[in-house]
């Protein structure tokens, strides 16, 4: 849903503020980016006003990023919004199960601004094409 300035909203959910501010930075001229620390609040907001597009951190304490796919997954609210990982793993198994949830990318941190800018882009093309 595009806000009232006509801009696509992103739902940044991490639960480093640094991180945050990076997003804030790279993607704000371009798209509105509302914040959530963790899962449960990244839940909370997705719910109630759905982002065109979610940008989850992996590790997270409590809810981690695999727990909010799934459960962003089974709310018809919130099902079809698409979701790019942020992460600091480099493991293969662990993009695997990402790529198995239905991720829409993935930028590894630390976040090059480039880097997520491009595979925003590309998360909103696929989307529409």
């Amino acid at each position: 849903m595009a806000d009232s300035s006509g801009q696509a909203v992103i739902l940044a959910v991490d639960d480093t503020p640094e991180n945050l501010d990076v997003v804030k930075g790279a993607l704000g001229a371009d798209y509105t980016i509302k914040a959530a620390i963790n899962g449960m609040i990244a839940l909370k907001i997705a719910q109630k006003v759905p982002p065109e597009l979610i940008l989850l951190d992996i590790r997270m304490p409590g809810m981690d990023g695999f727990e909010v796919m799934s459960q962003l997954q089974a709310n018809e609210t919130t099902r079809g919004i698409p979701v790019i990982f942020l992460t600091g793993e480099s493991d293969s198994e662990v993009r695997q199960r990402a790529r198995d949830m239905g991720a829409a990318g993935f930028v590894t941190k630390p976040i090059d601004s480039d880097i997520l800018r491009q595979t925003v882009v590309a998360a909103f093309s696929a989307r529409s094409a």
